[in-house]
């Protein structure tokens, strides 16, 4: 083909793509670009903002064990002048000079206390981060698997849409024949109708889909992708009282209470420690006219009225919360645990039922009434009914297998990870 019969601009706008290095399906498409789950699981970790935000946690904390490891700063003090004797006046006149320096000692088990808080804050900071990581990956999933699922069914419109295309041709052939009415193509042009109805229902969700995946990974993906793969297959997990003895072991989020509850102990110990008052030694040059000196000292302040009473107490409120939280996270662990596992059962029984019997049973009903619809023993109205039977039946077991699929994910969620 000559490039004058393609047309100046398509060979330019031809050329333009091929420079890019997209594959070009035909003339006017552009192949998106499609994903697998590992992929955009990859994507989401690197760049979603809710993990940068949570390692950013880890650098605070980084900052609040360097500044608990950190002495006590001496304090210097300097002043001069000039000075003279006048009584009896001797005519001696010097510079008068005063230096000092002062270093407070902290007692050890107030530091001691305040490093393991810290440390356990990093700790608990580091837990964070798994944590809000799992919480990101089971985002990722459920919204993975639900752009998935909007592919299928917007696939199976298509197929839909397809086979009742062929149908009108079918009845307006057998109504120039003779052997149909106008009446019968009138039903297959409203249930076509019907089906590029959900033909766009499904084409909006995948658009809702992408968008929130897309979110996800902060734009990385863009606004024109598909993603491939099959959802999340059922395999006996472990026993429920494992799961939860797991969970309460391991969850990160549990970790992280943990850390908190430790750190809350450790600052007990630190306000208590603190009624003990920090030491100051000191030690002073001084010369003026007709004297000179050099002294030492020590500074203790007595907690005569005050002893920590409002902090100590303020303290042990925290880690009171914190245990409380800690054992309300517990068992909300062991009711999520137990209500996903029952959920995943559900969904594979229904399953079980979709594969044994209803899969089954419509696929032989529409194949029973397209050929005796074709040997004209059976009207239009029966071979449409039991076509809309088995794209209803084929929608549902698509969202059982998303159900059982996005029950697995909550599960692990739930779990602390895979199971």
């Amino acid at each position: 083909m000559s490039p004058s019969s393609i047309g100046i601009p398509a060979l330019i706008s031809l050329t333009f793509v091929c420079c890019l290095g997209v594959e070009v399906v035909s003339a006017g498409d552009v192949k998106p670009r499609s994903y697998t789950l590992e992929e955009v699981l990859k994507i989401a970790l690197e760049h979603n903002p809710s993990i940068a935000g949570a390692q950013a946690g880890i650098e605070q904390s980084e900052g609040r064990k360097q500044a608990a490891n950190a002495f006590l700063n001496p304090i210097f003090n300097g002043s001069a002048g000039r000075g003279a004797i006048r009584d009896p006046s001797t005519g001696v006149s010097i510079t008068e000079h005063t230096f000092s320096v002062e270093q407070p000692l902290e007692w050890l088990g107030k530091r001691s206390a305040r490093r393991r808080a810290a440390e356990a804050g990093l700790q608990g900071a580091h837990a964070a981060v798994e944590e809000t990581r799992l919480d990101v990956s089971a985002e990722v999933k459920v919204a993975f698997y639900s752009m998935l699922l909007a592919q299928r069914h917007t696939d199976l419109a298509k197929d839909n849409l397809g086979m009742v295309e062929k149908l009108i041709e079918i009845v307006k052939i057998r109504v120039a024949s003779g052997d149909a009415t106008r009446f019968e193509v009138m039903k297959t042009e409203v249930e076509g109708m019907k089906v590029r109805q959900d033909l766009a229902r499904a084409r909006s969700t995948i658009n809702t889909a992408r968008a929130e995946l897309d979110a996800l990974t902060a734009g990385v993906l863009g606004t024109d992708f598909v993603v491939e793969g099959e959802f999340l297959a059922f395999e006996e997990p472990p026993s429920l009282q494992l799961i939860i003895g797991r969970a309460w072991d391991q969850h990160p989020t549990i970790r992280r209470l943990t850390r908190q509850v430790e750190q809350a102990g450790y600052q007990v110990v630190q306000e208590q420690e603190t009624r003990i008052p920090n030491v100051t030694i000191a030690g002073t040059y001084h010369r003026e006219a007709g004297d000179e000196a050099i002294t030492a000292g020590l500074s203790v302040p007595v907690p005569l009225w005050y002893r920590q009473q409002g902090e100590i107490a303020s303290a042990h409120g925290t880690k009171r919360r914190a245990e409380a939280d800690l054992i309300r996270a517990r068992s909300s662990l062991a009711k999520a645990v137990t209500q996903q596992m029952q959920e995943v059962r559900m969904a594979k029984d229904q399953i079980t039922l979709f594969e044994e019997g209803f899969l089954k049973q419509a696929q032989r009903t529409v194949d029973i009434a397209r050929a005796t619809f074709q040997q004209g023993h059976a009207g239009l109205l029966d071979l449409l009914d039991a076509q809309r039977v088995y794209r209803l039946t084929v929608y549902d077991y698509a969202q059982a297998r998303f159900e059982l699929a996005t029950a697995l994910v909550r599960l692990e969620r739930s779990a602390g990870g895979t199971l």
